[in-house]
């Protein structure tokens, strides 16, 4: 079944235009959309400027200020009908009052912070099956930056250093939300040097695809396969279908891990990957000669 909602992960800590995270003191990971994203995810919803917008800070430390900072940035864009949702807890999470909410919004947005506080929180709640069933059957957009861009796949990388993600039991992997299947996504990519946890998840997994987005990236991914870049910086794609040896189930825990014949792919603004056949369409901008 194709779903009728549209899906928008964003690698988090992105330029922010006039919202610098310096100006504010926010930590790294809870900056804000760079404004062309920002305008995209409202120019998908239904209502446009006046879609009924609401802004999950669960995953952050930060949720007040967070949330103060998104309706600042959205009231830049003329959004002014948006709401902040800081539910806590599960009971939180099954409340009638935050459910009606949610079946009320054109546009879900999840920020940043810590993922695993999302697939806790909300996984198997009531809120959590309405934003599935809305996602299947209604033009919704979810939208979600950094945390909320990880746990956005069925399977989502929680925990798992750089430096060491190639060494066996480094990386750890459990359930996310699930508006996406086959895919599992890693943010701030580029940036935090972070290959080796795609690598390795893939190479525990060849079915699924790899996706790092790079800082002030994402995807914009609409029919629930097909997807396409927007921001300034790099999606790095790894599939392990085509993975013809590995050594991860022979070599003990805390061992380096060998992989053969991983396939990586490099998309930019534009670019198309369309996860039915897995084909890349590579965007070639015209260009135009100065003179």
């Amino acid at each position: 079944m194709v779903p009728k909602g549209k899906l928008i992960i964003i690698g988090g800590a992105i330029n922010t235009g006039s919202f610098a995270e310096t100006q504010f003191g926010l930590p790294e990971n809870m900056n804000f959309f760079e404004r062309g994203i920002l305008k995209r995810i409202t120019t998908e919803s239904i209502k446009d400027i006046e879609s009924r917008f609401e802004i999950i800070t669960t995953a952050s430390l930060m949720p007040e200020k967070v949330g103060e900072e998104y309706i600042k940035a959205y009231a830049q864009l003329d959004v002014h009908n948006v709401g902040v949702l800081n539910i806590t807890n599960r009971e939180e999470a099954n409340s009638e009052e935050n459910s009606e909410r949610i079946k009320a919004a054109d546009v879900i947005v999840f920020t940043g912070g810590d993922q695993l506080r999302l697939s806790s929180i909300f996984g198997g709640t009531k809120i959590h099956q309405i934003l599935l069933d809305k996602y299947k059957n209604e033009p919704v957009v979810i939208a979600g930056t950094s945390a909320g861009a990880a746990a956005s796949s069925k399977n989502m990388i929680y925990q798992g250093s750089s430096k060491d993600a190639l060494l066996k039991g480094e990386v750890k992997i459990t359930g996310g939300l699930g508006f996406i299947d086959d895919v599992i996504v890693d943010t701030h990519f580029v940036q935090r040097g972070r290959i080796g946890r795609l690598l390795y998840a893939a190479a525990s997994n060849p079915g699924i695809l790899g996706i790092g987005l790079g800082e002030d990236t994402g995807l914009f991914i609409s029919d629930g396969h097909v997807m396409e870049a927007i921001g300034s910086g790099m999606v790095i794609l790894v599939d392990g279908r085509q993975m013809a040896d590995t050594n991860l189930t022979d070599v003990e825990m805390g061992q380096p891990v060998s992989i053969k014949n991983m396939v990586v792919h490099v998309m930019c603004d534009g670019d198309v990957y369309d996860l039915t056949d897995h084909s890349l369409v590579i965007h070639h901008p015209k260009v135009v000669p100065i003179g």
